[in-house]
Formats: structure tokens, C-alpha cells, sequence
């Protein structure tokens, strides 16, 4: 049970600080809490989640959580043997943000419904990365690390 506290844990904690930072960076630039809460949602529905209303927002957050809690529970499966991972939270965490930013632009994303996304280019490549080595992958090491631990608080 500790592993499924762990898992459920580092991807809400994840999710959240990724969402926030997302939406400090687009909201700044114009957007809408709600409309890219439906823009996540529509890697589901596509473009008709963009003309729905509060629901397909919910649906969004659903999808966001449901993402950095998959990749939180790949980090914890891989670190069961390879317990290396966790003892270099910072290291590791870092790689596994690079690979987490690399699967969403690459294979996600582009594998999903939504309609008219491009490769990042520049500084969005660079905020990108940032984004997914300090929001993601290091939070998500170190939870992992903290829940794999003999004595733990979560037992």
C-alpha cells in the first residue's frame, strides 16, 4: 500500500507545481485557467473540448493529474530494482524530466487529439525542459525516495 501512497503522492504533488507553473507562465501571456485546463482536455476530444464548457476543464485536470501520476508510478516501478534511482534524487530526477519533457513532445502529444501543435522551438524548448527537471522528475525522485524507504510514514 505505501507504493500506491507514493505513486498517487509524487504525481499530485507534481502535477500541482507543474500546473501552477504553466498556468504563471500562459495566464501571463493572455490565456485562461479554463481554457488550457479544455486545451489539455483535448488531447482526448480534440478541438470540440475547446467549445464545451466548465466540465471539459475538470476533465483537463483529470487528464494533467493522470499524466504526472503514470509518470510518477513509471519513475517508482523502474526504481524497485534499480534503487540507484533514488539514492541521487536530484541526478536521476533530472534525467527523468528530460525523458518525461522527450515523450511528451515527441510521443504524447503527437499521438494525441489535439489539433494544430507544433515542436517546440527556443526558449520553449529550454522552458520546457526546466519545467519537466524541477516540476516533474525531481519532486517525483524524491518522493519516490522518501516512500521507498524502510521506515517510512506512509506505512
Amino acid at each position: 500500500m505505501r507504493r500506491i501512497q507514493t505513486i498517487v503522492l509524487a504525481g499530485f504533488v507534481a502535477g500541482a507545481v507543474d500546473l501552477l507553473a504553466a498556468l504563471a507562465s500562459y495566464v501571463s501571456q493572455g490565456a485562461t485557467v479554463e481554457g488550457i485546463l479544455k486545451y489539455i482536455a483535448s488531447g482526448l476530444l480534440g478541438a470540440t473540448a475547446l467549445q464545451s464548457g466548465m466540465a471539459m476543464a475538470g476533465l483537463g485536470l483529470l487528464c494533467h493529474f493522470a499524466l504526472t501520476t503514470g509518470m510518477a508510478a513509471v519513475f517508482l516501478l523502474a526504481a524497485l530494482p534499480m534503487r540507484s534511482l533514488t539514492a541521487r534524487p536530484w541526478f536521476w530526477g533530472s534525467v527523468y524530466g528530460v525523458l518525461t519533457w522527450a515523450a511528451m513532445v515527441y510521443i504524447v502529444v503527437p499521438a494525441s487529439a489535439v489539433s494544430g501543435w507544433k515542436l517546440p522551438q527556443g526558449w520553449s524548448i529550454v522552458s520546457g525542459l526546466l519545467s519537466h527537471i524541477f516540476y516533474v522528475g525531481v519532486p517525483i525522485a524524491h518522493i519516490t525516495q522518501y516512500g521507498l524507504r524502510g521506515k517510512s510514514r506512509f506505512a
